[in-house]
């Protein structure tokens, strides 16, 4: 469980982080991060979008759950004032357990690397 602090609730902090944000994908998810300044928030924060095309409230729950586990350890890694969406995407619920891990931890490093020049 997340701690209330570490937690995305308002719809406009979710627009935020996916418009504003940087996007990275995987198989089984996609990541939005915003890193804002650190005066804006003391924590970083994770919100989740596990939509009916992942599968029943069951699936979607158990799907959700994992996701959440997963996301704990990296907010620390992440900087103060970032908001992180994480958004499961169909094959989540039938992915392995490692899977979604080494998902999830690849589309992080990716959404955190700065952009290259165009």
């Amino acid at each position: 469980m997340l701690a209330a602090a570490q937690r995305l609730r308002r719809s406009t902090d979710f627009a935020a982080a996916i418009r504003g944000g940087r996007r990275a994908g995987r198989g089984t998810l996609v990541v939005h991060l915003l890193i804002e300044e650190p005066a804006f928030a003391s924590t970083a924060r994770a919100g989740f979008v596990v939509s009916k095309a992942v599968g029943n409230a069951v699936t979607r729950n158990k799907v959700r759950r994992r996701l959440r586990h997963l996301v704990r350890s990296h907010l620390a890694e992440l900087p103060e004032g970032a908001s992180l969406v994480v958004r499961a995407l169909p094959p989540s619920a039938e992915a392995e357990y490692a899977t979604l891990a080494s998902d999830l931890e690849g589309a992080i490093a990716t959404a955190r690397r700065p952009r290259r020049p165009r």
